[in-house]
């Protein structure tokens, strides 16, 4: 169980590539990962520097109007296009129904035979997916804050290995303690809860310091509607069907992991081997952490089962904390793979 954890733990390998996105900020980007290449050009002198020169260049009478024109247009904010907007909520509806109606036809041709989901056993999931989404939100607003307070810029100019290694030690502390407390003691177990979400938020707030909200927000798109979808196909499939699967996921898993420390000890200089280890990170991890999502809902629905039964106690943390690490890496290696094809575009 403990090494189940360990492989399994995401969003806290991220704090191993640490040492390189804290040197890819203090430098040209780097050719193998894609997030070094996303800090954008700071546009903060623009202005400055078009009345310097305009000043230069033109007579007193005229150089104050060009400047503030100039200073006026670059300033204006641009217009909201509603028909783009619109354009963007279709778009995305049109990739969930799509993707759910896929894996639906491909991984879900023999549905339950019990006549539909019990009632105990959508009310377990769906109390699973709430704290599931206020989990995902607790991450998301801690990120926000560690950025805007630049304590994710300190964390990353202080030693990288220390920063790692810390984090990845709270990270697992966490949540052991909060799958070993009981149920019923709610308040030191979402004490813990809440802490496990922020360590996972300060290693995913690197990377969302230096991708555009934009791209964040597509990543997110993308992410729910591959979640959605799976989950759809593991709640309506017959009973413990994917529960195989454990075993050959956490082989993948751990593959995935040891290609994500690849360029730890692989030389620079071998681009093909660092680029062939990175697809692996990144698509693998994809069909991974996928997978694992499939599984998980239906060890979710097992679970509801034994609960009601009265063998085990009903723990939807505990159940989260499981899609929320699935979500966590989903999300994050789509992150890159669009920062990738925005940096090809250039």
């Amino acid at each position: 169980m403990s090494f189940t954890i360990m492989i399994r733990a995401g969003p806290a390998r991220f704090a191993s590539r640490l040492p390189e996105l804290t040197k890819s900020s203090f430098r040209s980007a780097a050719p193998i990962r894609a997030f070094h290449q996303s800090a954008r050009p700071s546009n903060f002198f623009t202005s400055r520097t078009t009345v310097a020169s305009t000043l230069l260049r033109s007579t007193p009478k005229n150089a104050f109007a060009q400047s503030s024109k100039r200073y006026m247009q670059q300033s204006a904010a641009p217009a909201v296009d509603s028909g783009s907007t619109m354009r963007r909520l279709l778009t995305g509806g049109a990739i969930f129904g799509g993707t759910l109606i896929a894996i639906n036809a491909v991984f879900n041709r023999e549905t339950r035979e019990d006549g539909g989901m019990p009632a105990f056993e959508r009310a377990y999931l769906n109390s699973t997916f709430l704290h599931t989404g206020l989990g995902i939100g607790i991450i998301g607003l801690t990120a926000r804050q560690m950025i805007q307070t630049g304590f994710v810029y300190r964390l990353m100019v202080t030693n990288p290995w220390v920063v790692a290694i810390g984090g990845l030690a709270l990270s697992f502390g966490t949540m052991l303690g909060t799958r070993a407390v009981d149920p019923d003691n709610y308040v030191p177990k979402y004490a813990l809860w809440t802490a496990f979400n922020a360590t996972q938020a300060a290693f995913v707030a690197p990377l969302l310091a230096f991708a555009p909200g934009a791209l964040i927000a597509r990543a997110g798109l993308y992410t729910v509607a591959m979640m959605g979808s799976i989950s759809f196909v593991g709640a309506t499939a017959k009973q413990e069907k994917y529960m195989y699967i454990g075993g050959p996921l956490l082989a993948g898993a751990a593959i995935v992991a040891v290609s994500g420390l690849a360029p730890l000890v692989i030389p620079a200089t071998a681009a093909r081997t660092l680029a062939f280890t990175e697809n692996i990170w990144l698509y693998g991890g994809l069909a991974v952490f996928g997978g694992f999502t499939l599984y998980d809902v239906q060890k979710i629905l097992y679970h509801s089962r034994l609960a009601e039964q009265g063998i085990i106690k009903k723990d939807p943390v505990n159940e989260s904390i499981s899609l929320e690490l699935d979500f966590l890496n989903i999300f994050i290696r789509m992150v890159q793979i669009l920062m990738m094809q925005q940096n090809r575009r250039k």
